[in-house]
């Protein structure tokens, strides 16, 4: 049984690292839309529930007359996992090819979701029910070879190990993506599942070998899984909601957090890893049968509602706890409960069969893959935090009153005692907590709040250069000049009358108000739908400008946007959603974002890419992936002395004085410009940037030895080593960019 362990906690390690980068892959490939997000996640649970669910049927096809040792069906299944972290980025980058060459021809975003959702499904699948076969094949192979409760009670053996890897995955990987890259980090996943595989193979002839004798099975016919259903069909309806609850009260976790974790992967990071720690306690506990529950009682249930409500506790910003005790608080005892039940659940049901294991934990999984959905698409615009997780808990609460009412139809044969009002006694703290809790919403209730299957959009401030975007908590961008002159600066610059710009990233509206100052046609790509809809709180004209018929709002990705026009443009923007650090943000600064951009750029051309300051080392990867892409480059400080403004193009980039480049603006864009300073004048105002630029070699020499930034190494999103080098030792602070790299 050791081995078994073994395998399962390095086999749940894997599961995670694959997850983590497949998503990662998935976005670049096919956009940082939450319908392209939600599609990865649901797929790959997709994947996970057909492998246990068909891998349970196949054992009881063989069992008995399986002509090789059963271990062998289980090996074979991690080789086929180590194969997939070679194939699958392949099959992404064809998918990515053959979109590229459908959406030529005019493909729409709804069928663009229902071709890259086809592709996606044809590419993870089949190497996720590799991954769900796991179980039921594991479990089958126990079964041959022991029984008692070794076998009743060996899901929730390989359950305790597969989660105690998954805690594992959910940073291990982080850090040896930020010192190999994703490609590399899935060749150790690779090297790992060949090496279970291959132990597994030799233990599956050792065991074959030896003369232990084999367990005899019972003479008379197991109950069949119909049988089995007939009496444990509530343990499959409670199965598919603590499935469906967990994954989401997940995606409602992300957004409540965020406003304290921050957007940086390590956030997310922090809250699986809480979750998973948490659930591994909990299923230790149930192994260890250090705490006893019979599912008939209504408490049981009462508590799983009562764990949902509590992150709202948590939340609350009058709570003075730290950042990862109120993360503590809201995550850890719903998935402890969580942890303990599941897999006491999954036992009760299979009594270690593996076709029924497979099938319960199938049920278990498709709640997995409606959960996020559930959440995202429905509660979360509808509902918002708060009363999303009172719909979750309202089901649990109903359940436990119900148990407790009267015995559960789960143990017949044991009488209950009442705990009617132990529940009612729950549901009347919970409600307390919901009715009493401030959340962030709640803040700013007398604020513009708008909400979306994205995020939850605030804008606030009284004072008109006082005013905020905040998105999911998170300070987005105020009213400074500087985005003005993200605009201003390269049209300017061109020689001849700009036509069209186009502006990756909405914000305030601010640079696509002053693009349309020019009287030329303005596109903006926002991902967030909600974001547009406060522009009017930040500019009085903002309605209106957003109906000129030279004004195109786009809700998409814009990486996304750039796969598929076909349009050229004067001038692009780019402004990528703070910090340097937030997840995802490195599509939008690599060198494979500035082949799409320079395919849809003029031959004169200018991309101004905004990077809001970063560490030395980040700062010289983005200075490298443009001088790589680009001939002409030149960096100028921000007129607010923070954050660069880097302006590439393919033809050259003169040196104009600051009367040129303010004789080409109409008298409209003048107004704009100095609308909030800091120069009265637009001669001194294109004179003050001018003095700021920084030669592009110093830019490089902060850190000579950055990588370039790419897709497959986004330098600016994985930090933790650099950051901490004493943590880990001076060598693997070779990344760090010397002695100060910690400075933000």
């Amino acid at each position: 049984m050791p081995w078994y362990f073994v395998f399962f906690l390095i086999s749940g390690f894997c599961s995670v690292l694959y997850e983590v980068i497949w998503l990662r892959l998935g976005m670049a490939h096919f956009g940082v839309t939450t319908p392209l997000i939600s599609l990865v996640l649901s797929i790959f649970m997709l994947g996970l529930g057909l492998g246990s669910w068909g891998a349970g049927r196949v054992v009881k096809k063989w069992k008995g007359r399986l002509p090789f040792p059963a271990l062998n069906l289980y090996a074979f299944a991690e080789i086929l996992i180590g194969i997939s972290a070679l194939v699958v980025p392949a099959e992404f980058a064809w998918g990515k090819q053959l979109l590229e060459r459908m959406g030529t021809h005019g493909l729409s975003s709804s069928s663009f979701y229902l071709t890259a959702g086809a592709w996606i499904a044809l590419s993870l699948v089949p190497w996720c029910t590799c991954m769900g076969a796991t179980f039921p094949l594991a479990m089958f192979a126990i079964g041959n070879r022991t029984g008692g409760e070794a076998k009743a009670r060996s899901f929730s053996y390989l359950y305790l190990a597969n989660v105690l890897g998954a805690l594992m995955g959910a940073w291990v990987p982080l850090l040896i993506i930020e010192l190999l890259g994703f490609r590399k980090t899935l060749l150790v996943g690779s090297a790992l599942n060949f090496l279970l595989g291959v132990t597994a193979l030799i233990l599956a002839r050792r065991l074959s070998s030896n003369h232990e004798p084999r367990v005899e099975h019972a003479a008379l016919p197991a109950p069949s899984l119909s049988t089995r259903l007939s009496h444990r069909r509530p343990l499959l309806w409670l199965l598919f909601g603590t499935g469906l609850t967990s994954m989401a009260v997940e995606v409602i976790w992300v957004r409540l957090f965020t406003a304290w974790l921050g957007t940086v992967v390590y956030a997310f990071a922090a809250i699986l890893a809480f979750y998973l720690g948490a659930t591994y306690i909990g299923s230790l506990v149930y192994r260890r049968r250090l705490l006893s529950a019979n599912l008939g009682q209504g408490l049981v249930w009462a508590v799983v509602g009562f764990t949902v409500i509590l992150p709202l506790l948590a939340a609350d910003p009058r709570m003075h706890l730290g950042v990862f005790r109120r993360v503590a608080l809201g995550v850890i005892p719903l998935a402890g409960v969580l942890g303990f039940l599941t897999p006491l659940m999954v036992d009760e049901f299979s009594g270690g069969d593996a076709e029924w294991a497979g099938s319960a934990y199938a049920v278990n999984i498709v709640g997995c893959i409606l959960g996020p959905l559930l959440a995202g698409f429905l509660l979360l615009p509808f509902a918002g935090e708060r009363w999303s997780l009172c719909v979750l808990a309202l089901p649990w609460f109903g359940v436990g009153l119900a148990a407790a009412s009267s015995a559960f139809p789960l143990r017949k044969d044991q009488p209950l005692p009442n705990w009617r009002w132990a529940s009612a006694g729950l549901i009347a703290v919970s409600l307390v907590v919901l009715l009493s809790t401030v959340g962030f919403e709640t803040q700013f209730a007398h604020r513009w709040v708008e909400r979306d299957y994205t995020a939850t959009v605030v804008a606030k401030g009284d004072a008109r250069l006082e005013k905020r975007l905040l998105v999911n908590g998170i300070g987005m961008t105020g009213l400074r000049p500087i985005t003005k002159m993200m605009a201003h600066i390269p049209l300017a610059m061109l020689d001849r009358k700009p036509t069209n710009i186009l502006i990756i990233c909405f914000g305030m509206g601010t640079t696509h108000r002053s693009a349309l100052s020019w009287g030329i046609s303005s596109t903006v790509v926002e991902l967030v739908p909600s974001v547009p809809k406060v522009f009017g709180y930040f500019h009085k004209d903002g309605p209106t400008l957003l109906q000129s018929p030279q004004s195109h709002l786009v809700v998409d990705d814009g990486r996304l946007f750039l796969e598929r026009t076909s349009e050229q443009y004067d001038v692009i923007v780019v402004d990528p959603p703070p910090p340097v650090e937030a997840a995802g943000s490195s599509l939008l600064y690599s060198k494979e974002f500035y082949v799409l951009v320079k395919r849809h750029l003029r031959p004169d051309g200018i991309l101004q890419q905004w990077l809001p300051g970063g560490e030395p080392m980040v700062q010289s990867s983005v200075t490298k992936a443009l001088t790589e892409s680009f001939p002409n480059l030149r960096v100028f400080v921000s007129i607010m002395d923070y954050g660069f403004h880097f302006l590439a193009s393919e033809s050259p980039l003169p040196s104009t004085s600051s009367e040129v480049l303010a004789s080409r603006m109409p008298a409209n864009a003048v107004v704009d410009m100095l609308e909030w300073g800091p120069e009265s004048s637009p001669e001194r105002q294109f004179a003050g940037l001018l003095q700021r630029e920084v030669p592009v070699d110093q830019m490089i020499a902060k850190y000579p030895h950055a990588p370039a930034m790419e897709d497959n190494h986004p330098v600016n999103e994985y930090y933790f080593l650099r950051r901490h080098p004493r943590i880990f030792g001076r060598g693997l602070s070779g990344l760090a960019a010397g002695e100060n790299i910690a400075q933000r």
